[in-house]
């Protein structure tokens, strides 16, 4: 990366780090109610190099032509508060704080002092607001890229926890950890396995060599700063809520199983609720990164009843790829599938293009099933199909743009986490 952008970097050592984005097979928004996830790390990947100076500034450039440089000691006394209120002030800036908010989370949470700044370039090739999150790759990729030219030691899946910590406290969007850990952990080829209470890796599953898993971009812009997901978000946490006042605390809505959620919750679970209407019974909920806002209604039953049929949709998925008899069971993870892309849009997440790619995976013998992926409203759909369907991908692709006007972009290949790439010196 020296010479992408000459005269930046002086003759000294450069570190590269290297982070992917992710497609989201089967968990998505479940997550931040503690379900299993099953996550692909995705070929394209976003790279940091890295180059401490003695001048006491982050400097920090972004290809093409993005820029943004700071002095030490402005980011060493800005609060989280006060960095996310910085960089949502200008909408030309916003992405500086993936970055600098990496730099920010790692001084305070592992208590770092640095003594010299740093000069850091991106360069990512992981497609922006399409749902296979670009803003992850570039938070772990960070991440990992200053704490190697620190020599501040922390393991991959703490640098997923950190860059979660930036995504929510600084960048200002309410994500699980699921992309974060799937960044910096991810094995090429496999899934990875984790459970979200809050991060417990489980292990990765490989796919079976009949089958191959590809991203269709809708075109829709995703957006998990979005207003739907927040709404979708602290419903589940209102019905949460809601449940506990019933029974004893289960700790997260996936541990309740769909038939004790059919025979003893759902009925006391109302369509839709007010927020001013529940702040006046219930008060608040436990949710860190979201609140209750007065003047919203929200989708209590349907964001409530997702994680817990999806938790069990996921883990019924991982048996099945682990315990694999061949290309019979191909259509029981596409029904899976399926069931979950429909439960998004009950919950309000869906859209016009991604119902359309599923609609027409569904026509496609060689494809077995199709999502929504991560945050829903838009993005891009995951397709399960077998290993020899890329004409059938790309059919789908073609006529998409016909009828939308919209070329989509396809995702294919997979690669290393950050953990596994580690650091390049150059």
């Amino acid at each position: 990366m020296r010479d992408q952008l000459p005269g930046f970097f002086s003759p000294a050592e450069i570190l590269v780090s290297r982070a992917p984005g992710r497609l989201d097979l089967m968990g998505g928004i479940a997550d931040y109610s503690g379900s299993l996830v099953l996550q692909w790390p995705i070929a394209a990947a976003t790279h940091v190099a890295v180059q401490v100076q003695e001048e006491p500034t982050i400097q920090i450039r972004s290809l093409p032509s993005r820029s943004f440089d700071t002095s030490l000691a402005e980011l060493c006394t800005l609060s989280y508060d006060d960095a996310r209120a910085l960089f949502a002030a200008d909408a030309d800036l916003h992405w500086a704080a993936y970055v600098a908010g990496a730099f920010i989370v790692l001084m305070r949470e592992q208590k770092y002092v640095p003594k010299n700044g740093l000069k850091l370039l991106i360069a990512s090739a992981v497609p922006e607001g399409k749902g296979v999150s670009s803003s992850a790759a570039l938070e772990v990729a960070a991440m990992t890229a200053i704490a190697a030219a620190y020599d501040v030691e922390v393991s991959p899946q703490q640098i997923a926890f950190l860059s979660q910590k930036v995504e929510n406290l600084i960048a200002g969007a309410p994500c699980g950890v699921m992309d974060q850990m799937t960044s910096a952990c991810g094995e090429r080829d496999r899934l990875l396995e984790l459970l979200c209470q809050p991060g417990e890796l489980r292990g990765t599953i490989s796919l079976p060599d009949e089958l191959s898993i590809w991203g269709i971009d809708s075109g829709i812009r995703h957006s998990v700063a979005g207003a739907d997901y927040g709404i979708v978000r602290t419903a589940a946490f209102m019905g949460l809520r809601i449940i506990n006042e019933i029974a004893e605390p289960k700790g997260y809505l996936a541990n309740i199983t769909p038939e004790e959620f059919d025979n003893n919750f759902a009925s006391h679970l109302p369509v839709s609720m007010s927020g001013t209407e529940f702040l006046n019974r219930y008060q608040r909920i436990a949710d860190s990164v979201t609140v209750v806002t007065p003047d919203r209604t929200y989708p209590v039953f349907a964001a409530t009843k997702h994680p817990i049929y999806e938790n069990a949709r996921v883990n019924r998925f991982a048996a099945i790829l682990k315990n694999w008899q061949g290309l019979e069971q191909a259509s029981v993870l596409g029904e899976l599938m399926y069931e979950s892309h429909h439960s998004y849009s009950s919950c309000g997440l869906g859209s016009e293009g991604t119902d359309e790619l599923v609609r027409l995976a569904q026509q496609e013998d060689q494809l077995y099933g199709a999502k929504i992926t991560g945050g829903g409203s838009g993005g891009t759909v995951a397709v399960l199909g077998h290993r020899s369907a890329e004409p059938a991908i790309n059919k789908i692709a073609e006529v998409y743009s016909q009828r939308t006007g919209h070329q989509p972009t396809i995702i294919s290949g997979s690669s290393d986490g950050a953990g596994r790439f580690g650091i390049l010196k150059t």
